[in-house]
């Protein structure tokens, strides 16, 4: 059947629109919209979509650098975990002459990258490290932005082995090639004596199964927006509600007479407590907003509350006296400072891998060469983080001081020995000791010239847990 003239100039011309509109879409489309909902192939199935990930990433940089509070809860994490110094020791000599100059290597000052590393793992949940050495063993350390990775490949049976990492491409659509992972088996130098770049991965906040971590702002990203609106619309409403305008009733013969008048006001408005003088025929009002502002502290305070439950902080430590009871300060910083001794065992452990790796390609690259200053691959390097309180360690000496007079009665008495009395000192004073290694060191050192302490007792008097001064007794 043929189609009549109006339907065929009706096809033709719905035929233009939907190429025009297929068009207008096609345009339109981004990265983000076009990989909306999709998942890599290799990806795991609790894993964030590609698109949530780096839309998530953008937005943490983003409150980092424009929300005073998400920059601070940043910065609080890592004054607290690196604030104090990170430091590490190694018992073989050549092997710690070797890490304290890598250590302050002009390409690695290690000192200044740790803060940076800590911020980047707090704000992106995710840390790479790109490992370079040179054909003389040393090794530097670089971090490379979590956004730069676009995908993690893994062994298909195992998440916790990674393959390769692959960056995001150039601004002209180059793709870079995939920077290998680190494996100590087949870490190896190549023919010319360099060793091929590697890069390890780090994730805090990771679900079990999936490979990428995720950021401490993460949660509170939403709040911390609803409270930078809040406090803006409440600045806003209380500038415009002291807001006024002056109302000049007088009678002109003219407009231009009155225009005259309005401009010689406008050039020389009146200051506030000024005195004006006006005739009968000129009357003043003043007009202004009458805005209703109740007080909204509730409203603030319940929304930074939010933000700070999901960090992990007290509302004190956001600029937020809830209470002005030191006890009711103490006891909301106990949950806080775990946390913050958690996150310093992983970051220490992270500092502890890497000094490794240094040493295994410092080893390889040394062969069979003849000479002295030979590392030692399998020397323990022990890593040790900054106390975070003070007051901790008062706390932990005034323990160790009740605890050793009775161990020392036990040990009198015969119902422990040196072994256990060891353990027991160290473990009140929160150090891991190495008892039977210690032991020996004792026999073999020369006796001190000090004067035993008597058997038993208890140390007099009492120490003050915030200051670790002796309390003044009080006599009644």
């Amino acid at each position: 059947m043929k189609e009549t003239l109006w339907q065929g100039l009706k096809r033709r011309l719905l035929a233009d629109e939907v190429r025009r509109q297929v068009r207008a879409v096609l345009q339109a489309e981004t990265d983000q919209t076009f990989t909306l909902g999709t998942h890599a192939a290799a990806a795991a199935v609790h894993e964030r979509p590609f698109s949530e990930r780096r839309e998530a990433l953008r937005q943490a940089l983003e409150a980092w650098r424009v929300n005073p509070l998400a920059r601070r809860i940043v910065e609080l994490t890592t004054q607290y975990v690196v604030g104090g110094g990170i430091t590490f020791t190694c018992e073989h000599p050549a092997t710690s002459r070797f890490l304290h100059e890598l250590w302050q290597h002009p390409l690695n000052q290690m000192s200044l990258r740790l803060p940076e590393w800590c911020d980047e793992l707090t704000r992106s949940g995710n840390l790479f490290i790109l490992i370079s050495t040179d054909p003389g063993g040393m090794s530097y350390f670089r971090a490379v932005p979590a956004g730069q990775i676009d995908e993690i490949r893994t062994r298909p049976n195992d998440v916790d082995q990674p393959l390769e990492y692959l960056p995001a491409p150039a601004l002209d659509g180059r793709e870079s090639p995939a920077w290998q992972a680190y494996h100590p088996l087949e870490d190896c130098p190549q023919a010319d004596g360099s060793f091929r770049p590697v890069m390890r991965h780090y994730a805090i906040n990771r679900p079990v199964g999936c490979v990428w971590g995720e950021s401490d702002l993460l949660p509170v990203l939403r709040w911390l927006s609803r409270y930078a609106n809040w406090l803006e619309d409440r600045a806003r409403l209380n500038r415009y509600r002291t807001a006024f305008l002056y109302i000049v009733r007088s009678r002109f013969t003219s407009e231009g007479e009155r225009l005259a008048r309005q401009q010689r006001l406008n050039a020389q408005p009146p200051a506030p407590g000024s005195i004006l003088v006006a005739d009968e025929n000129e009357s003043w009002e003043v007009i202004q907003p009458h805005l209703e502002a109740d007080d909204a502290n509730t409203d603030g305070l319940a929304i930074k509350k939010m933000i700070a439950a999901g960090t992990g902080l007290p509302l004190h430590f956001l600029a937020e006296p809830e209470s002005s009871t030191r006890t009711t300060a103490e006891a909301a910083g106990g949950p806080t400072y775990r946390r913050f001794e958690q996150r310093q065992a992983f970051f220490v452990q992270v500092v502890g891998d890497l000094l490794g790796i240094a040493v295994q390609r410092r080893a390889l690259a040394q062969g069979n060469r003849p000479g002295g200053g030979r590392v030692n691959p399998h020397a323990r390097i022990r890593v040790h983080g900054g106390d975070l309180s003070a007051r901790d360690n008062v706390a932990l000496g005034l323990a160790g001081n009740h605890i050793l007079a009775v161990v020392t009665q036990l040990r009198d008495r015969g119902l422990i020995d040196d072994p256990e009395l060891l353990r027991v000192a160290y473990r009140f004073i929160g150090e891991t000791a190495q008892v039977e290694e210690l032991l020996q060191r004792g026999r073999a050192a020369p006796p001190s010239g000090v004067a035993p302490r008597g058997a038993g007792g208890f140390p007099p008097g009492k120490v003050d847990l915030l200051s670790g001064e002796a309390k003044q007794e009080v006599l009644t």
